[in-house]
């Protein structure tokens, strides 16, 4: 019998094991699952797929020919038939395999059973995709991406295609303005909104874009970005001057395609179909994204003088979102409430905001205000974000499709850097000349006080 010694020192080791187990699945989930989950999981579903499928129903009679030559050949009974299982593809998240749904079969009969699934195969969460009629591809992920996240190497960035966050099922969030062309951002103070907005205008700062933002907080949010944009406002008195500055550049290029394609030119704007992407490279305008932040600002009157004013931005607002699009005008609308109660054209301005990113907020109406009329069933997942979690939202659009995404951090330094080195891309654009911010130059040595090195957290 081998002695005490012996007995110890084996003890002790498996004790470091675990004990290096545990710190690996607490500090280093993505580490832990390739050394651990992912031979565990992979295990686990091929010893019992056939068994799980049945025990989920996603089993099928078989054929008359195979009953017949199982008959045959064995003395087996024979069994229900699953999906016929492709390759497991590992990834460094969790696994990827595809099936072929029997006759009879569909996505949602998959779907429906993902968390019998996820339980079975002991995974952190299983998501379902159509690849083409009848092949299902499923997603398991090993453990919770959006506790520590870290957004994948091919995010699928491209021109206006800003990857700003990652999704609950380990792939990455693109803000597509050619697909999406407006979108609402709504988040409370600390909730993660503002690191959001970094993510887009330091992902589009480097692209032939122009930025214009309007921050009536006295600009402390934008300013910082000021070597980056082509216009800027930092009051509701400025943004009353610059909305009707950009329904003009927006009026002059339907005036180009109208020049360009023979359309005539009493021919109104709501009647042309086409935009500024079927113009020639040489003749096309650059895109223009307009950051509106805090907007309730624009609609809060103290006096009955101001309304007129609110009025007009609004309908200004509300025209850009309309017709922008075709122009390559694109709007990012973010605050903190947004509701009816702000006051007339609020809910005709949300339903133009196709895109809606809802984080942390401070009532479930605002919640409501931003998923409520396209997922109804996010709503209840947004107001159940937890403080300790900032960056964490939900995204939807009015397709009814709604998932959770975490922004990860990026400081204000960080972002404001990337602006700075990418100034000399700002565009041409002399009707905006008037609202460019001033950029104050810095003495040659000067440290850059929001360049100062941060912690990067979760």
């Amino acid at each position: 019998m081998p002695d005490l010694t012996t007995m110890l020192e084996v003890g002790g080791s498996l004790a470091a094991v675990g004990g290096g187990a545990a710190y690996l699945r607490a500090e280093q989930p993505a580490a832990y699952w390739s050394m651990v989950g992912l031979p565990l999981s992979a295990a686990r579903l091929m010893g019992s797929y056939g068994s799980v499928m049945d025990v989920c129903g996603l089993t099928v009679a078989p054929s008359r020919l195979r009953t017949l030559a199982v008959r045959a050949t064995t003395r087996r009974e024979v069994r229900p038939v699953p999906p016929r299982r492709g390759i497991i593809r590992p990834t460094t998240t969790g696994m990827r395999l595809r099936l072929r749904l029997a006759p009879g079969q569909e996505p949602a009969d998959v779907a429906a059973s993902a968390e019998r699934l996820r339980h079975a195969w002991g995974v952190h969460a299983v998501y379902v995709s159509v690849v083409k009629p009848g092949v299902v591809e499923l997603r398991l992920v090993g453990f919770d991406v959006l506790r520590k996240v870290r957004m994948p190497r091919k995010a699928g960035g491209d021109f206006l295609k800003v990857p700003v966050a990652l999704r609950e099922d380990a792939t990455a969030f693109v803000r597509d303005y050619r697909a999406i062309p407006h979108q609402l951002t709504l988040g409370a103070t600390l909730a993660g909104k503002s690191t959001y907005l970094r993510h887009l205008i330091a992902g589009l700062a480097p692209q032939p874009v122009a930025l214009v933002g309007i921050d009536c907080k006295r600009g402390v949010e934008l300013a910082p970005f000021a070597a980056r944009l082509s216009g800027l406002a930092t009051d509701p008195e400025q943004a009353a001057d610059l909305l009707p500055v950009l329904v003009r550049l927006m009026e002059d290029r339907y005036d180009l395609i109208k020049a360009r394609q023979g359309i005539a030119s009493s021919t109104p704007d709501e009647d042309i179909t086409s935009d500024v992407w079927g113009l020639p490279e040489s003749e096309r305008p650059v895109p223009v994204v307009l950051f509106v932040d805090e907007v309730a600002e624009l609609f809060l009157v103290a006096s009955r003088k101001d309304e007129e004013r609110r009025d007009e931005m609004v309908t200004q607002l509300i025209r850009l979102a309309q017709l922008g699009r075709a122009a390559g005008i694109y709007l990012e609308v973010c605050g903190q409430r947004f509701g009816a109660e702000l006051g007339k054209g609020a809910t005709m301005l949300r339903a133009q905001l196709t895109g809606r990113v809802c984080h942390r907020v401070n009532d479930e109406a605002s919640a409501k205000m931003a998923l409520g009329d396209i997922a109804p069933e996010a709503v209840m997942a947004a107001c159940a974000i937890a403080p300790e979690r900032p960056g964490l939202a939900v995204a939807g659009d009015t397709s009814g499709g709604w998932s959770r995404i975490r922004t990860p951090y990026l400081s204000l330094g960080d972002a404001a850097a990337i602006c700075s080195a990418s100034a000399d891309l700002v565009p041409d654009l002399p009707a905006l000349d008037p609202f460019r911010p001033a950029v104050p130059a810095r003495p040659v040595g000067t440290p850059d006080p929001l360049a100062k090195p941060r912690p990067v957290t979760g």
